[in-house]
This record gives C-alpha cells, sequence and structure tokens, in this order.
C-alpha cells in the first residue's frame, strides 16, 4: 500500500467508456434505509445484475452473501455465478459510486485510490462503507497498487474524467461544509490535481437538483463523453424551479473550453417530470445512466415520451453500445440512480 504515485507523465484518471475489468454493486439490506421498500430495490439491482453480467463481471459488497446469492439465483436462475465475485462485509448503506475506488492508470499500472468517504459531508454514518475499499483490495480482486488518500474527502459522483488530463466538478459540492474544509477553491483545485494527476480542473458552477444530498454531484447535472462532448440535464420550462439555476450552468458549459482552447460539442437531456414522495420532490436525471463494457444503462421513469427521447440522444453519442433501460424509480426514493449505485474498475 502506498500514499504515494510515482511521478509519471502518462498517469491519467480513466474515461469511463475506456475498457473495464468490474463493476461494484453494494447491496441493499435490511439494515439500511432501503428497509420500507426493500423488494422494490432489490427487484431493481437484480435487473442491474441482469443487464451488466451480461458484458462484464460484477463485484457484490454484502452483509450476507449467502443471501445475496440466493436472491439472484431465484429471479435469474440462468446467471453464470462466474461473472460474479462476492465480498461479504458489514456496509451502512449502497451508494458504491461515492464510497468506491476511484482509479488512475499510466503505461506501467493501474492505481486504485483510496479517499475518504464521510456521507455527504456528515450527514449519514458512513463508517462502515469508508472501510469496504481496503477489504475489497485485500481479496486481490482487483489488480494493481492501493493508494491511500483517506485524509481527503472525494466521492466518486463529484467528479467526471475526460481521460486526457481534465477533471470536471461542481464547486457547490466540494465548497459544501464539512468536506474538506478550511481548504479554499484554489487549494482544492491543487489537490485534485496532485491526487488525481490531473493537469486541468474544470468547475462548474451552477446546477443543483431538489431533493439531492449530495450538494450537487456533477454525474447527476453533466457527463463527458467522447470526442469533447458534454452531456447536460436541460429545462426549458420556465415554472420549474429549476429552470433558473441549469439555464445558468447551461450557460457555464458554453463558456468552458477545451485543452485545445475549442468549444465543446454540447448535448442537452430532457429534465424528468417531478415525482413526488410524501409531498417532497425526488432528484429524477437522466445523466446518472452508467457506460460498461458495450452498453450503456440510461435510468428510465416510466415517462414514455421523455424516457424514449433520452435513450435515443444517448444512442447518437455512443453509437457502438446497446442502450438499456432500467426502470430508476425505487433507486430515486432514496435520492440517488444508476450511476451513484455502481462503480467501474479496470
Amino acid at each position: 500500500m502506498s500514499k504515494e504515485i510515482k511521478s509519471d507523465d502518462s498517469i491519467v484518471m480513466l474515461a469511463e467508456w475506456e475498457r473495464q475489468s468490474a463493476i461494484q454493486l453494494t447491496w441493499p439490506h435490511k439494515d439500511t434505509d432501503w428497509q420500507p421498500i426493500l423488494d422494490k430495490i432489490t427487484s431493481t439491482y437484480i435487473e442491474l445484475v441482469r443487464a451488466i453480467s451480461a458484458y462484464e463481471k460484477i463485484i457484490i459488497i454484502a452483509p450476507d452473501i449467502k443471501d445475496v446469492k440466493n436472491c439472484i439465483s431465484q429471479a435469474i436462475p440462468d446467471i453464470n455465478h462466474n461473472h460474479i465475485d462476492y465480498l461479504q462485509c458489514e456496509t451502512d448503506d449502497t451508494w458504491a459510486r461515492d464510497h468506491g475506488f476511484i482509479s488512475l492508470r499510466s503505461d506501467k499500472d493501474t492505481y486504485y485510490v483510496d479517499f475518504k468517504f464521510n456521507g455527504w459531508g456528515d450527514k449519514f454514518p458512513a463508517a462502515k462503507d469508508n472501510a469496504i475499499n481496503k477489504a475489497l483490495y485485500h481479496t486481490g480482486m482487483l489488480k494493481g497498487t492501493y493508494i491511500d488518500h483517506l485524509d481527503f474527502v472525494l466521492e466518486g459522483g463529484s467528479i467526471e474524467s475526460d481521460g486526457k488530463g481534465t477533471v470536471f466538478t461542481t464547486t457547490g459540492c466540494l465548497m459544501a461544509p464539512n468536506r474538506n474544509q478550511p481548504l479554499y477553491k484554489d487549494e482544492l483545485e491543487e489537490r485534485l490535481k496532485t491526487y488525481l494527476c490531473a493537469k486541468r480542473v474544470q468547475w462548474i458552477d451552477h446546477g443543483n437538483l431538489i431533493g439531492d444530498d449530495t450538494d450537487g454531484h456533477i454525474d447527476t447535472l453533466v457527463r463527458i463523453a467522447p470526442d469533447d462532448t458534454l452531456i447536460y440535464v436541460s429545462c426549458d420550462d420556465k415554472t420549474d424551479p429549476h429552470y433558473e439555476g441549469l439555464k445558468k450552468m447551461e450557460h457555464d458549459l458554453q463558456q468552458l473550453r477545451t485543452a485545445e482552447d475549442n468549444k465543446y460539442t454540447l448535448v442537452a437531456l430532457p429534465l424528468p417530470d417531478a415525482i413526488y414522495e410524501d409531498g417532497e420532490r425526488l432528484p429524477a436525471t437522466y445523466a446518472n445512466y452508467l457506460i460498461i463494457n458495450g452498453a450503456v444503462i440510461v435510468p428510465t421513469y416510466a415517462q414514455k415520451e421523455k424516457d424514449k427521447k433520452t435513450m435515443k440522444i444517448i444512442g447518437t453519442i455512443f453509437r457502438d453500445r446497446k442502450i438499456i433501460g432500467v426502470d430508476s424509480r425505487s433507486i430515486i426514493r432514496q435520492h440517488g440512480s444508476i450511476h451513484c449505485c455502481t462503480m467501474q474498475y479496470y
């Protein structure tokens, strides 16, 4: 284990569309906030297993592996269990995107960087989830070098990479209370450049979804795609409370330039129609899709026209991949979606 990455200009935070070795799922169980809808969320996770396992290996983290295996076998009798690795350990919740490793790669090695996860600024218990990475690394399932940055709070959903040395993030999240104070923005940027071996950091200053616990994770708002393309959530309904913030975010994106000083290609996704539970609006977003080997798994919300439109848009960007929709209405009841539930490794 190491705290340092040896100096190497070839090291980069990988783009999500590069070839992957596995996807991590941290399984919901009765001792999490999922307990009231455990059957529904488990069914959604089964659909994720069905979709992902057709393309690549899955790593499942759970306190009771036997129960998860039985559940999957009953739901998918023909599942190839050789495509699933299991790690039994205690967990607080299910958000693998935020407690999982961040992957970097050089010409010679893969680096699994372990940052501190503190429940999005000490909003929720996270000690068990924060210990998962070390336990996973010790199994030998991940081949590469462990890098310890547990003295710095960083969630996977708060950063995106183009795979060429540019990292994108949101000011609202990284500057939020109980993350890395008293560091200022310029100091945070230097840490990101150092820890992620980034040449540039692109900050997005506007945009947030009602009901989002993360203080504005970028993977709910803007996603990086090949060929200097930014896919983002757009709102044209002036009566929607998101309208002003998302228009300002769109303006932010229009001002960004690539490393070669060119404009990015901007592709807008619709904002799902409002979904409520107990009078609260839930943070439904189409931007929270997952790219895997050979497919893109897109959250859908039983909104026929918008679901169809979104899948068509994403299909025009990722022409070499199958576009698979998975109903994510159960996931947003705990304020996340598909990308939040998963983490890719290389």
